[in-house]
């Protein structure tokens, strides 16, 4: 993972995506310093850096501890974004993607929301925002917040486009992050609809194209950010003959 990293910096990819659960804050971190080393970027303010915090740590004495922990893996002073990963808190402790419903605890989400603001204020994170928040959850954090969410990332793909989250997220100058934008065959949660869809395969049979080419278009039509690839450099970000 941290060839691929180093790697992807070096072909001028600039945005990466990490979270505590992936496991790959560390060996990012290590990725961006040998970057810096070998020269490939000159400094690590070209690089954005967004990463995420776990459901255990979803609890407003957790999330700096969390952050802090967060940063000494990347080895770096802040992050350009850091996200609430899932709208649950969990049992305090060492807890993986998978865990059982008495593991399951009610969000305080304006205590935590508090404890993420107080990370931005502390200079710990330039942006702030939530992943796989549903309109009736941001609405409540958007009732006590002091500073609204910067991002919602989220499950958005030509078979599953989220029209009335994103229109409210519009309205509310909520940026919107698709994630899974191929679908999600082989997790937990998703399907193989997408690649599979009949409507996108007669679309390949008239256009010359594939269905991953024409997903990724209809998401970057949509002005969104897709994370499912690494955002290469400003100049080199626009499709090209998709």
């Amino acid at each position: 993972m941290k060839e691929t990293f180093r790697h992807a910096i070096k072909l001028g990819y600039r945005h990466f995506d990490s979270a505590a659960i992936y496991q790959s804050e560390q060996l990012l971190g290590e990725a961006i310093q040998d970057a810096l080393s070998l020269g490939l970027i000159k400094s690590r303010d070209e690089l954005f850096i967004t990463s995420k915090l776990w459901c255990n740590d979803g609890h407003h004495d957790r999330i700096l501890p969390a952050m802090q922990k967060t940063l000494s893996n990347l080895k770096l002073e802040d992050v350009d974004l850091c996200l609430i990963h899932m709208l649950v808190s969990l049992k305090t402790g060492e807890i993986g993607m998978s865990f059982e419903k008495e593991d399951i605890l009610p969000m305080d989400i304006k205590s935590v929301w508090e404890a993420v603001e107080n990370c931005q204020k502390l200079g710990l994170a330039k942006s702030i925002g939530v992943s796989n928040f549903s309109r009736k959850k941001l609405e409540t954090l958007l009732s006590t917040a002091k500073t609204h969410p910067a991002v919602n990332q989220m499950e958005m793909n030509p078979y599953w486009q989220q029209k009335q989250l994103r229109e409210f997220c519009e309205k509310k100058g909520i940026h919107i992050t698709a994630y899974s934008p191929l679908g999600a065959k082989g997790t937990s949660w998703g399907t193989n609809w997408v690649m599979e869809c009949e409507v996108l395969k007669e679309i390949v049979n008239a256009k010359g194209r594939t269905i991953a080419q024409i997903s990724l278009r209809w998401v970057y039509e949509q002005g969104k950010c897709c994370c499912e690839k690494l955002q290469r450099r400003e100049d080199e970000r626009k499709p090209r003959d998709i």
